[in-house]
Parts: C-alpha cells; sequence; structure tokens
C-alpha cells in the first residue's frame, strides 16, 4: 500500500459542508456565514467555477454584492485547508468530496462540457514527485491537468 492508501468517504450535500466546515476548524479557521455562503455555492456548481461565478451566486442568495476579491481570499483559504482545489488551466474552482484527505491534484477536464474529475492515484503523483526530486527540485503541489472529452461528449 502506497503512503497515502486509506478508504475515501465521499461527501455531498449537507454531510460534505459538514465535513468542510470540521475541516476548517480543525486548521484554526473559523465557519463564517461568508465562508459557509461561499463553499456551499463551490459545491452546487458542480463543475469548474470561477470566483465571478460563485460571486455573481453568493451575492444573488445574500441580496447585496460580493466582490469577486473577496471571494478569492476566501477560495485562497479554502485551497490552503484541502476543501476546495483550484483548477489551475481554467483560474476555476471545485470543492474537494473528501476534505480530509490529502491528495496531489490529477483533474480530466472536458474541453465540451466543462465538467473536471478529480482523480487520486499517488502512483502517478508519486512518479511525478520522484522526477522533479530527481531534478534537485522539490515539488510543493504537483497538479496534474488531463484535457480532452468526458465519456458523455464523446
Amino acid at each position: 500500500m502506497g503512503k497515502h492508501d486509506h478508504a475515501h468517504i465521499e461527501a455531498s450535500g449537507a454531510s460534505l459542508a459538514k465535513a468542510a466546515q470540521g475541516a476548517l476548524e480543525h486548521a484554526g479557521e473559523a465557519w463564517t456565514d461568508m465562508r459557509a455562503q461561499i463553499f456551499d455555492a463551490v459545491a452546487e456548481i458542480g463543475k469548474p467555477a470561477s470566483a465571478y461565478e460563485i460571486a455573481d451566486i453568493v451575492s444573488q442568495k445574500r441580496g447585496k454584492r460580493v466582490a469577486p476579491n473577496s471571494v478569492y481570499r476566501i477560495l485562497d483559504l479554502f485551497v490552503a485547508t484541502n476543501l476546495v482545489r483550484r483548477v489551475e488551466s481554467a483560474n476555476a474552482f471545485v470543492a474537494n468530496s473528501h476534505p480530509g484527505c490529502l491528495h496531489d491534484c490529477i483533474f480530466l477536464i472536458c474541453d465540451s462540457c466543462g465538467s473536471a474529475v478529480h482523480v487520486d492515484n499517488d502512483r502517478i503523483s508519486d512518479g511525478v514527485r520522484a522526477a522533479a526530486e530527481a531534478t534537485g527540485f522539490a515539488a510543493e503541489r504537483p497538479v496534474i491537468e488531463v484535457r480532452g472529452k468526458c465519456a458523455e461528449c464523446q
């Protein structure tokens, strides 16, 4: 078994929000109403969303404008605490369905519908880390993105 082998508990809906809240509080951060609304918006969208899209959704729910730069700050916190994953090539964010698990990001991104599937494969990410280490490079946060078409769009 690899260093990250364990059973994943995939959460969704209220259980995902509860898991995210627990992970954020465990990291010493408060779960505020604004943070909860931003997390809920990311989770509800179900595919990579920009900070502007998230700000629009939260603004509608709050009945007043929420600035994208405020959303970015909270998303940065969520990425740092493993609640949300950043899809680098799209500058977009998706909820991590198992926020208690630390893994490198491997995304399968559909160029047709925009969906992104997060895959955990420690053999691949360990290989990337080993290749980096062999050149004297210290990989801190490997992100692998594979672009193509999902099964439904093929």
